[in-house]
């Protein structure tokens, strides 16, 4: 059966482990060269000799695998300084503390260090036994041996696991960064993404409005065209002349939404969407046969300075979509649009229909209507109320605040 993966050792720590050997081996190989009293080193080729450059081989081999068996490796590389100690390598067994410091650094900076703790212990008293042998080996006493080799391995080892905590505490501050960017990375693409279905949105609504008013006409004049095209050749000609204005407008503003998505001009020729435009929006709508009455109480004027663009706008778009739906649910009624800017604080516009005469068009359906003409208003302060009327008409009412300059 083959090895895992995550039982594999990592390529890094082999090196590490190489490296480790090198120097340890290499140390002991020029010091050995020397004879027995050079730094207190067995002579190369003996017995002690021999069983030290074995066992540094061996941690060598076992720090391959530090990552990933963590206190078996720690145990193994402990046992080797005991190992070196009882077999006479006395100062060389000093070589070997190189691993074990190694096998700690890796093991408590992939792995928790509390669940080490006992390992540790049982590598610290390890390394403190291997002291002693090699101390009283080299002439020393045995209880100052056992002091002596304590304070090394208890300040080998804490000073090991303080700079171990300290880059574990870095790596997982920088965890913890790396996830906070990610969270505000996330969180910015769910802003974005919501904006996007709000822009999708209200693209459809300025679709659904523009093809809603345009081609109710269309289909309005196409209507008395069919009707007149054998007994009236002049009239006819007229609902023509409609169709293909209609056609020619409804392609205007669609450009010019284009125009608007892509971050460009609308087009200088367009007309303005404002309280002026709505006269000009109700003649287009009488030029294609349809009975529509404009009525204007008060300073038209006024209300054109003392409304803002954007209400100006909303309502221009409010009386096109009333209009549309007067023309589809309420076909052949009289309409009437009134402006009332008799009111110092607001002005208000009516859409009104009576009861329909026609058949209404069986395709009109809720679509978004209503709530597309409310969300604008609320948008710039305005409101509208719409509803049945008592002769069972139709009203759009829309109220719009005025905006005076501060004296």
């Amino acid at each position: 059966m083959g090895t895992s993966r995550h039982d594999r050792p990592a390529r890094r720590t082999v090196l590490v482990a190489a490296g480790c050997a090198l120097v340890s081996v290499g140390v002991l190989l020029l010091g050995g060269a020397g004879g027995e009293a050079a730094a207190g080193l067995p002579e190369a080729g003996g017995t002690a000799w021999w069983v030290t450059v074995a066992g540094l081989l061996a941690q060598a081999l076992a720090l391959c695998w530090s990552r990933v068996h963590p206190r078996a490796v720690l145990l193994a590389v402990g046992l080797v300084p005991v190992a070196a100690a009882l077999a006479g390598g006395r100062d060389a067994t000093s070589l070997t503390t190189l691993a074990v410091v190694v096998g700690v650094y890796v093991a408590g900076t992939t792995h928790p260090l509390r669940g080490l703790v006992p390992t540790l212990a049982a590598v610290a008293v390890l390394m403190t036994v291997a002291g002693t042998i090699a101390a009283v080996d080299g002439g020393l006493e045995p209880w100052p041996a056992l002091g002596v080799a304590a304070l090394q391995a208890t300040s080998t080892l804490g000073l090991v696991l303080l700079v171990t905590s300290w880059v574990a505490a870095l790596r997982e501050s920088g965890r913890a960064r790396e996830d906070e960017r990610r969270a505000l990375v996330r969180e910015h693409e769910a802003l974005v993404q919501a904006a996007l279905d709000r822009e999708r949105t209200a693209m459809a609504r300025e679709l659904h409005d523009i093809a809603a008013h345009h081609l109710s006409g269309i289909a309005i004049a196409a209507s008395a065209l069919e009707r007149q095209v054998a007994t009236d050749p002049d009239g006819a000609r007229e609902a023509a002349r409609q169709v293909r204005r209609q056609s020619t407008s409804v392609l205007r503003d669609l450009r010019s939404l284009v125009g608007l998505l892509r971050d460009r001009d609308g087009g200088g020729g367009a007309r303005p969407e404002t309280l002026g435009g709505i006269a000009d929006l109700v003649a287009d709508v009488v030029a294609i046969g349809r009975e529509v009455t404009w009525t204007v109480r008060g300073d038209a004027s006024a209300a054109d300075r003392e409304v803002g663009p954007l209400a100006q706008l909303a309502a221009y778009r409010v009386v096109r979509e009333a209009l549309a739906n007067a023309g589809r649910h309420a076909p052949g009624a009289a309409c009437t649009v009134t402006l009332d800017a008799r009111d110092p604080a607001e002005v208000t516009l009516v859409v009104r229909n009576g009861p329909a005469v026609g058949e209404p068009d069986p395709v009109a359906g809720g679509g978004f209507g209503l709530v597309g003409m409310r969300e604008r208003a609320g948008l710039t302060g305005a409101r509208v109320d719409a509803g049945p009327t008592g002769d069972g008409g139709w009203e759009v009412r829309l109220v719009l605040p005025r905006e005076r300059e501060a004296p």
